[in-house]
C-alpha cells in the first residue's frame, strides 16, 4: 500500500538571522534573579497552601475520588493476598539482613503506615526488600561478627549479640530514612535518573549472586561466619566448600524440594495469570506444611536442624539510634538510601503508568525518609519494595494503599498472636523461599547478549556494574556503576559520530551523505554536522573531525600561504629594483608584513591578487583548496562552554582567513545569546554568518557562488583591477605611466626594458 503524500509549498525570503530579526520582532525574556524566586517561594496564599497540602499528603487527593463499591472488595482480597506474600518474605529477607526472623515482620508493619499518608504510589508493597536487606548485613556483619567482638560502639555494652544487630540495624536504617528525607525535602528526586535501567539490572543481578551465596549456608545446614568487604562473595564460598562435607541432608532435601514446587507453581502462576482471580500463594502453603513436618517429626532434635525458633511476640518500646553506628556507618548508609528510593520509584512508575496517575519523585522520597525513620525507632531494617510482592499486590485487585494497609494489619495479627506457630520453622524453608524468588533478577543475565548487539556501550555498564557489584560489595559497586555510566557519557559526547550532510534532490532535506544512495553534493561546500553539546572535552576533536572533513588543515594553508607571499615580495624586489618601485611604488616589505603565522598577510595595498590554485612562481608548496564555503549544522548542539566557545571562534577564523567563508545554522537561541554576552563577534566573526534553518544558509551559498569570479590564468596573477592578460608569442607593451599594468612571473615570462622608450617595459613569454 502507497502511502499517501501530501504536497507543501512554502514561498518566503532566504532569511539569516539578522534579517529574520528585522523582519520579525523578538520577544526578549528577562529572567528572574535569585531574589524573585526566593520571594516568590516565601509568597503564601490560600490556593498554595490546599496545595502544599494535598501534596504533602497525596492521601487527601485519593482519598476524596475513592469508590467503597467498586475498589474495597479489591483492595481487601489483595491486602489478604500481599500480607501473607509480605510475611513469608518478611522472614526470609531477615536472615539476609543478619536479624531473627520476628524483626521481618516490624519491617512489614511499621514503615506501611507513614508510606500509607504520605506515598503517591497506589500499588507498590512496602517492606523489605533482599537487596536492601543484604545491604544491611553487610553492615552488621562488619560491626557485630559472629565470631570475635565487635566494634567499639558505647552503646553496644550490657547487650546481648542479637540485640547488638538490631541496634546497628535499625540505626543504619534511621540514617538511611534521614538521608532520603533530606533528599526529599532539597527536592533532588531526580537523582535516579542517574541510575539508569540497565544500571540497576546489572546491581540488582550482582545482589541476587550474592544473595544466591549468603542462603547456601542455610540450605546445606552449614556454619559460615558472616563475611563483608570487598571480595567477600570469594571468601564466603572457599568458607562453603571448606565444609561441603558436612552438610545436613535433611535441610538439603527439603530445600530443593520446597523449590521445586515453589518454582514449578510460579510459572503456572505466570503461564495462566490471565486465568487465575488470585495468584497461588504457594509460599504461604508451603510455609505452612515446612511447618506442621518439622513439628511433627521433630526435625530440630531428629536432625540436628536449625529451627526459627523464639518470635518475639508483641512490639517492644521504641529505641534511639546509635550516633557512632552513625559515624560507622555513614558510606553505607548513602548507597542504600538511593538503591531503596531507585528500586521503588521504578517500580511506582511502571504501574502509574499502566492506572493513568502521577508519582512525584520529590515526595516519595519524603514518604520513603518518613517510613525508615518511623520503622527504625521500632526495630524495623531498610524498606522498599518487592517487584513480586507489588505484582501479586496489583494483579490480585489492589487499587489504592489500603490494600496496603490491610497487609500490614495481617503482619501485626502474626506478631501478636500468631508468631508461635512459626518457631517450628527450619532456616533452609526460608532460605529455599529467598533463593527460589531470586529467578525474576537472575534471568537478567540474558540482557548481556541483547545489550551487545544493539548498544555495547550499555553492555559495558551492565558487565562493569555486576562485576564491581560482585566482587567489591554492593555499595562500591554502586559507585563503580555509576563511575562506569559516567565514562560512557563521557565517551559518547566526547567522541560522537559527526557526519557530512548532502540535500536529497528536490526537496529541503539534507541526510548524512553515507545512508543514502541518490544525494547531492554542491561543489566547493562542505555541511558538517556536529550532534552533540560542544565543551572542554571534545572541542578538539570536533576540530580535528572539521580539518578531516574538508581535506586540509587551515592553519597549515595559512601559514604555507604567507611564506609564498613574502618569497614572492622578495622576488619582486630582487629583480628590477627599480622598475619594481617604479611599477608598484612602495613595496619595501612593509605591507607583507605578517601578524604572526596565524595571520594572513595584509595585501589591502598591493595592486595586485593571488590565484592559490595555481602554480606559483616560487619553490613553495601551498596545499590547494577548493573549499569555498562551509556550513556547521548546530541544531544537536545543546549547549557551548566557555572553552569550546573559545576553540570555536579560532577555527571559524582559520577558515575564515583562507577565503572559506563560514555559516552557521540552526543554532539554539540561548547559545546565541550567549555569544553576544561573551563578546564572540568581531570584525572577522559576524552575526550575518548565523542562518536560521540549513536551508536558507545552502541557498544564499549558491546564490553567492553565482557571482564568484574564476581566475583567468593558471600562474600566480598579480593583476591591477583593471588590466587584463592574453598570453601571446609576441611581446606585449604597455607604459609605467599608463597603469594599469599586469606583472605575470613565471618561467616562460621575462621583463625586458624597451631602448627607444625609457618609459616603457616588454613583458615576453616563450609560449
Amino acid at each position: 500500500m502507497v502511502t499517501l503524500r501530501k504536497q507543501y509549498a512554502v514561498a518566503r525570503p532566504v532569511y539569516s538571522e539578522d534579517s529574520l530579526a528585522e523582519d520579525h520582532n523578538k520577544v526578549y525574556r528577562q529572567n528572574k534573579t535569585i531574589v524573585d524566586h526566593m520571594r516568590e517561594y516565601l509568597t503564601w496564599d490560600l490556593k498554595r497552601a490546599k496545595n502544599s497540602a494535598v501534596s504533602l499528603l497525596p492521601i487527601i487527593s485519593w482519598m476524596r475520588t475513592y469508590s467503597v463499591r467498586e475498589w474495597l472488595l479489591g483492595d481487601v482480597v489483595s491486602g489478604i493476598s500481599t500480607g501473607m506474600v509480605a510475611i513469608m518474605q518478611g522472614l526470609a529477607f531477615s536472615l539476609l539482613a543478619s536479624l531473627p526472623p520476628s524483626y521481618g515482620l516490624y519491617t512489614a508493619f511499621f514503615p506501611m503506615l507513614t508510606y500509607f499518608f504520605l506515598g503517591t504510589s497506589r500499588h507498590i508493597s512496602v517492606g523489605s526488600f533482599p537487596v536492601l536487606s543484604l545491604m544491611v548485613g553487610a553492615v552488621v556483619t562488619r560491626l557485630v561478627p559472629e565470631v570475635g567482638p565487635p566494634a567499639n560502639i558505647t552503646g553496644f555494652e550490657d547487650l546481648t549479640q542479637e540485640q547488638q544487630r538490631v541496634l546497628v540495624a535499625s540505626s543504619v536504617t534511621f540514617l538511611m530514612g534521614i538521608f532520603q528525607l533530606a533528599m526529599g525535602i532539597l527536592q533532588v528526586g531526580f537523582i535516579v535518573v542517574y541510575l539508569s535501567d540497565t544500571l540497576v539490572s546489572g546491581f540488582t543481578t550482582a545482589a541476587a549472586i550474592h544473595i544466591l551465596v549468603s542462603q547456601l549456608k542455610f540450605v546445606l545446614g552449614l556454619t559460615v561466619p558472616g563475611i563483608s568487604g570487598p571480595l567477600s562473595i570469594i571468601y564466603t564460598l572457599k568458607e562453603i566448600f571448606d565444609q561441603i562435607t558436612s552438610t545436613n541432608i535433611c535441610d538439603l532435601v527439603m530445600s530443593i524440594a520446597i523449590m521445586m514446587v515453589v518454582f514449578i507453581v510460579k510459572e503456572l502462576n505466570d503461564k495462566y495469570k490471565a486465568k487465575l482471580p488470585v495468584p497461588i500463594p504457594i509460599e504461604v502453603f508451603m510455609t505452612v506444611i515446612a511447618c506442621g513436618v518439622s513439628y511433627g517429626f521433630n526435625f530440630q532434635t531428629r536432625y540436628d536442624i536449625d529451627v526459627v525458633g523464639k518470635m518475639v511476640s508483641g512490639y517492644e518500646s521504641p529505641i534511639a539510634p546509635n550516633v557512632e553506628v552513625f559515624q560507622e556507618s555513614a558510606v553505607e548508609a548513602f548507597p542504600i538510601a538511593i538503591v531503596g528510593f531507585a528500586v521503588a520509584f521504578s517500580v511506582a512508575k511502571v504501574y502509574s503508568i499502566k492506572h493513568d496517575y502521577t508519582i512525584d519523585g520529590n515526595q516519595e522520597l519524603i514518604a520513603f525518609g518518613v517510613s525508615n525513620i518511623f520503622g527504625a525507632s521500632f526495630r524495623s531494617f531498610a524498606a522498599s519494595t518487592a517487584l513480586s510482592r507489588t505484582a501479586v499486590q496489583e494483579s490480585s485487585g489492589g487499587k489504592t494503599q489500603i490494600a496496603g494497609l490491610i497487609s500490614a494489619a495481617m503482619a501485626m495479627i502474626v506478631t501478636l498472636a500468631l508468631g508461635f506457630l512459626l518457631e517450628p520453622l527450619p532456616t533452609s524453608v526460608l532460605g529455599a523461599l529467598v533463593i527460589v524468588n531470586l529467578k525474576g533478577m537472575l534471568v537478567q543475565f540474558r540482557e548481556i547478549p541483547y545489550l551487545w548487539i544493539r548498544d555495547k556501550p550499555e553492555c559495558v555498564v551492565w558487565v562493569g556494574t555486576c562485576l564491581g557489584a560482585i566482587l567489591l560489595g554492593l555499595d562500591l559497586g554502586l559507585v563503580v556503576g555509576l563511575g562506569v555510566e559516567l565514562l560512557t557519557v563521557v565517551y559518547r559526547t566526547q567522541f560522537p559520530r559527526c557526519s557530512v550532510l548532502a540535500n536529497i534532490p528536490g526537496t529541503d532535506l539534507y541526510k548524512d551523505r553515507k545512508d543514502y544512495t541518490h544525494i547531492s553534493e554542491i561543489p566547493g561546500v562542505k555541511i558538517f554536522r556536529i550532534p552533540s553539546p560542544i565543551f572542554f572535552a571534545n572541542i578538539e576533536f570536533f576540530r580535528d573531525k572539521l580539518v578531516e572533513t574538508v581535506g586540509f588543515n587551515p592553519l597549515r594553508v595559512l601559514r604555507k600561504r604567507n611564506k609564498a607571499l613574502r618569497k614572492i615580495n622578495k622576488r619582486l624586489q630582487k629583480k628590477e629594483d627599480d622598475v619594481t618601485a617604479e611599477l608598484f611604488g612602495t613595496t619595501d616589505g612593509s605591507s607583507m608584513n605578517v601578524d604572526g603565522q596565524e595571520r594572513p598577510s595584509d595585501l589591502k595595498d598591493l595592486p595586485f591578487r593571488v590565484d592559490w590554485r595555481a602554480e606559483l612562481p616560487v619553490d613553495v608548496t601551498v596545499p590547494r583548496v577548493d573549499l569555498h564555503s562551509l556550513i556547521l549544522d548546530f541544531s544537536a548542539v545543546s549547549f557551548l562552554d566557555i572553552s569550546a566557545l573559545k576553540g570555536l571562534k579560532a577555527a571559524l577564523k582559520e577558515f575564515i582567513r583562507v577565503d572559506v567563508e563560514v555559516y552557521i545554522v540552526s543554532c539554539d537561541e540561548c547559545i546565541l545569546e550567549k555569544l553576544h554576552s561573551c563578546r564572540f563577534f568581531d570584525e572577522e566573526i559576524l552575526t550575518s554568518m548565523f542562518f536560521p534553518t540549513l536551508h536558507d544558509a545552502t541557498l544564499h551559498v549558491l546564490d553567492r557562488s553565482k557571482d564568484r569570479t574564476e581566475p583567468m590564468s593558471p600562474g600566480a596573477i598579480l593583476s591591477h583591477q583593471n588590466a587584463s592578460l592574453h598570453p601571446t608569442t609576441t611581446p606585449l607593451k604597455t607604459t609605467i605611466k599608463q597603469l594599469p599594468l599586469v606583472v605575470f612571473f613565471s618561467k616562460g615570462f621575462s621583463l625586458t626594458e624597451n631602448k627607444h622608450d625609457k618609459n616603457t617595459r616588454t613583458i615576453t613569454t616563450s609560449t
